[in-house]
């Protein structure tokens, strides 16, 4: 029976840290039974050398189950039937030339599910997206959702009057632009975690919407920026899962979010939903969990029971079940 399990994590770089967040609420979890090592690889970049020098600094050794936690499936190469992979998403493989779509196909996607055991997706949505992508290899395919780092507990906060509306992320699917013109003519304050582009910081000035805007938060800040706020807004155009959708009901906030796809799936009937498309739509919901103080808490006290799914204890025991599975 496997004794060991190693963690292969891509290199750390500050302004990403969620899958590291997952897999090491689940590793801590983990090792109470198991032996467990996280391993760093040394190159962050996609190019063929930093494949190759990736490939190279790790060793193999056997009874180990090494799990490849996102972001770097391409390892899977030098571990293969030793390996569990888990896909987030698979968005990098349809978007950019058809040199990158081709280059990511085979390295991230094909290869890997050729040669791993097992695979895990964290939700329905991206295993039937994956599905369409590698149709050969889905009987390999297991879904085991993220678990909530324990970090996150309820926090309850007065509702203010001029909410403080908390806005995760600012790359494109994150629709940050349509949620700015969304607030124009709503008394708040946006709370943006991310890199903001000249063109976003061009909205904001257009319009007259108070926002504070930080980057490369620590596990602590990003619990204290739910902790502060009064809702989040998520109307994502296209995620894996969305962690910032159960992040925020962990600590007792009502949660807006997109009518479709994995935040559909993970939000359940605990959120407000919207077609993240339509300004007027974002703006309505908006006003909505402003205005309604009942609807609010309805939406907070399904939130605490939609997360249950999540817990870490219901996610580790899938991946131990998988574990001693191979």
């Amino acid at each position: 029976m496997t004794k060991t399990i190693n963690y292969i994590s891509r290199k750390r770089l500050p302004q990403y840290h969620s899958i590291e967040g997952v897999f090491i609420s689940i590793k801590l979890a983990i090792e109470a039974d198991l032996t467990c090592n996280w391993i760093e690889l040394e190159q962050s970049g996609a190019s063929p050398l930093d494949l190759i020098h990736n490939l190279k600094s790790i060793e193999r050794h056997k009874n180990t189950v090494y799990h490849i936690t996102g972001d770097v499936h391409y390892v899977a190469l030098k571990l293969g039937k030793q390996a569990v992979l888990t896909i987030h998403d698979v968005h990098s493989a349809l978007k950019g030339s058809w040199f990158k779509r081709l280059y990511v196909y085979l390295f991230w996607f094909w290869l890997p599910a050729l040669l791993v055991k097992k695979i895990t997706v964290i939700s329905e949505f991206t295993k039937q997206e994956l599905e369409q992508l590698i149709p050969t290899f889905k009987h390999k395919i297991v879904v085991i959702p993220n678990p909530i780092h324990p970090n996150f507990v309820p926090s309850p906060k007065n509702f203010s009057g001029t909410p403080t509306i908390l806005l995760m992320g600012t790359k494109p699917n994150k629709n940050l632009e349509r949620v700015i013109k969304a607030v124009a003519q709503i008394p708040c304050t946006l709370h943006i975690i991310g890199v903001l582009t000249d063109a976003q910081l061009a909205l904001l000035k257009l319009y007259p919407i108070r926002y504070t805007h930080r980057v490369n938060l620590s596990q602590t800040a990003i619990v204290a920026a739910y902790q502060t706020c009064d809702l989040l807004c998520f109307p994502s155009t296209y995620e894996g899962f969305g962690m910032p959708i159960i992040e925020a009901q962990a600590t007792g906030r009502p949660v807006l979010t997109s009518n479709f796809g994995a935040m559909k799936e993970i939000a359940g009937d605990s959120a407000h939903f919207v077609d993240p498309y339509s300004v007027e739509d974002i703006r309505h919901g908006l006003i909505k969990m402003i205005s309604d103080e009942a609807y609010r808490h309805e939406l907070i006290t399904k939130g605490y029971d939609n997360i249950k799914r999540f817990s870490t204890k219901h996610v580790t025991d899938q991946y131990m079940a998988l574990y001693q599975s191979l």
